[in-house]
């Protein structure tokens, strides 16, 4: 991105160009991904894909202000979400306190708040003092264990209906745009349609107003299991280690350094 996006162009783009999403948790990645990225999400992943934990529950408000400051600090041009981590939100008073803590720490543009019509009343509490948010709705990593496990929305007509029910209680609740996750593609188009603001899957298909994904996974980075929705464009493991045993075998041999790499 040439010019960083604003929460007013993000919404205009809506039916016009995608949007692209990507996750990063440090200065390094960030800077990489900022040339193509129109969004970066910080997202509470990290605590999967870098600290190794099985699920996303244990990621920590201070985490992820660290991280997020990172991430702004390699990508300056570029808008940034910070996921609220679990917990940081169960009622209007706490979410407000942490958002603010968040919105002081670091130069986030917005936060990212799990739940549809259950959390309308936490979202609004937030935009109406100053605090930009985008919606999450669909599969919700966050209640992993409440619900027993990573599971796809809309299959049901029930299910479908709730969803569209989200998405309009989260736009009319003030939140700028939305994450759909794990849902049926055919669901995910009608629940793109049904609102006004931009809705980015993740595992819902291709006809919402956006893409995002966890790059670790999409670099190939992260070996331990790949979602269906998810497309590899690197074999990014294979290449680390390949490269990292080329590096011991030269060492190993003194063939490094060389003349070339010594003062």
């Amino acid at each position: 991105m040439s010019k960083k996006l604003t929460i007013s162009s993000i919404k205009k783009v809506k039916g016009v160009q995608p949007l692209v999403m990507i996750t990063a948790y440090d200065a390094l990645f960030a800077k990489l991904v900022s040339e193509s990225a129109d969004m970066i999400l910080v997202g509470d992943s990290l605590n999967m894909s870098f600290a190794g934990k099985s699920d996303t529950i244990s990621a920590t408000l201070q985490q992820m202000i660290y991280h997020t400051n990172a991430v702004c600090r390699g990508a300056q041009n570029s808008f940034v979400v910070c996921d609220m981590p679990f917990g940081t939100y169960i009622d209007k008073e706490s979410a407000l306190k942490n958002a603010i803590e968040v919105f002081q720490q670091t130069p986030a543009d917005c936060v990212k708040i799990e739940g549809g019509q259950e959390k309308a009343a936490i979202i609004e509490h937030l935009t109406a003092n100053g605090i930009a948010v985008c919606g999450h709705i669909g599969l919700l990593p966050q209640s992993v264990r409440s619900e027993g496990g990573y599971k796809v929305k809309g299959k049901t007509e029930a299910e479908r209906e709730v969803l569209i029910a989200d998405a309009k209680a989260v736009e009319e609740a003030g939140a700028f745009c939305m994450v759909i996750e794990g849902t049926k593609a055919e669901v995910a188009k009608e629940v793109a349609e049904a609102v006004s603001i931009p809705v980015i899957g993740i595992g819902a298909g291709a006809d919402v107003d956006g893409q995002v994904l966890v790059f670790s996974d999409m670099l190939g980075l992260f070996e331990e299991f790949t979602p269906k929705f998810v497309k590899k464009y690197l074999d990014g493991a294979t290449l680390v280690k390949n490269a990292v045993q080329e590096y011991a075998q030269e060492v190993q041999s003194r063939a490094f350094p060389t003349e070339e790499h010594t003062y």
